[in-house]
């Protein structure tokens, strides 16, 4: 057979032919060490799926803006926490001499022979203040002396003092940023119906009740079942005049307030047309929701919304923040509204801030390990 190394052309490629001699080229005349060389006769086919390509090229795009996505969605998250406890930090620096586990962690009860006692100090004025454990709002007063909200008109000159009970902080999201310290106070008179009332629910034949039964009681207020029924009796039956002071831990405004607070209100309404489903309840809740038609709500001042025996609602406002300035904005004559905004931080099964329900529940614990009555005259 005539090969050639180069390939043949012209007379070349006529002789080969008339002889009747394939024409050959170098690469067909390679031998590889893994592979023969192949022939002039063969021919190579790729089958090629477009559609399977086309899915293919699809969900890989898919994936990749899905990844990207949700990689700069966690990044903008992290930014902004790290950037809010940054702030924070600045805003609020934790001094040397703070506890090892942080100026909000601090429990404003202390234990006193194995019995919670609210931490009570005192200021340049001889004032008493509850420590709170937040770095913003440090203190709230251990009584208040109002004089509004009461019925009676002697009261309503000598003031009415509130004590108290419990106190809280509101959390919103799930950074847990803070927005308000609540507090809720009961006029020191009404103490001993409350007591009564509480103790007699465990144990009808007491007048105070002990460890074991300060512990029934603890967990059926805690229940969300047992605890709104409890609450929701107290406060249709015994009414004790009662008080929620609220103070912001950040700037905010009265129309972010009035729509948590009638968000809650509507919450525990609705299903119950029977008891909440009148024109004159209709009236009420747009009454309460004009209270708040106003402005900004810096931090530090005061929110004050008072109970008295009828159940009917006084909202004050002072921007000092001290009660030196306040001032009556609204007052709502329907007992249904104020017992179901109370509601919202005293039981069921969700609560606008849950450490001050349970703060509450310890101050309760305070009143019902003493005999009815002698908490009105010695309240620690």
């Amino acid at each position: 057979m005539i090969t050639s190394r180069s390939v043949p052309t012209g007379l070349a490629r006529s002789a080969l032919r008339s002889l009747g001699q394939p024409i050959t080229t170098p690469c067909q005349q390679c031998r590889t060490f893994l592979r023969p060389a192949r022939h002039s006769g063969s021919r190579a086919y790729e089958t090629i799926n477009l559609n399977r390509m086309r899915t293919q090229h699809h969900d890989y795009h898919r994936n990749r803006r899905a990844v990207l996505l949700g990689g700069a969605l966690a990044g903008s998250i992290a930014t902004c926490y790290t950037a809010y406890r940054l702030v924070d930090a600045v805003r609020n620096p934790t001094q040397f001499d703070a506890p090892a586990s942080g100026p909000d962690k601090v429990d404003p009860f202390v234990t006193e022979g194995g019995v919670k006692r609210k931490t009570v100090i005192h200021d340049d004025e001889g004032r008493e203040l509850v420590p709170t454990g937040n770095s913003t709002i440090t203190t709230f007063p251990r009584t208040l002396d109002l004089h509004l909200g009461a019925q009676a008109a002697q009261e309503k000159v000598n003031g009415v003092e509130y004590t108290l009970v419990g106190l809280g902080v509101r959390t919103v999201s799930f950074l847990g940023i803070q927005v308000y310290m609540v507090g809720y106070y009961l006029a020191t008179q009404d103490i001993a119906a409350i007591q009564a009332r509480l103790v007699k629910e465990i144990n009808p034949i007491a007048t105070t009740l002990v460890a074991n039964e300060k512990e029934e009681l603890r967990k059926a207020l805690l229940d969300p079942v047992q605890g709104e029924k409890l609450w929701t009796e107290i406060l249709r039956e015994v009414r004790p005049r009662s008080a929620f002071r609220i103070v912001p831990i950040r700037d905010t405004d009265f129309h972010h307030l009035r729509d948590a607070f009638v968000r809650a209100v509507q919450a525990r309404s609705t299903g119950r047309p029977a008891e909440f489903g009148d024109d004159e309840f209709g009236t009420a809740m747009r009454d309460f929701r004009a209270v708040f038609n106003r402005g900004k709500f810096p931090k530090k001042q005061e929110l004050l919304m008072v109970r008295d025996n009828s159940g009917h609602l006084t909202v004050t406002h002072d921007t000092s923040g001290t009660g030196a300035a306040r001032e009556t904005i609204g007052q709502i004559p329907e007992e249904r509204i104020t017992r179901l905004l109370w509601m919202n931080w005293l039981a069921g099964s969700k609560v606008a801030s849950e450490p001050a329900r349970q703060n509450i529940v310890e101050g309760i614990m305070e009143f019902v390990e003493r005999p009815v009555g002698t908490v009105a005259t010695q309240v620690v």
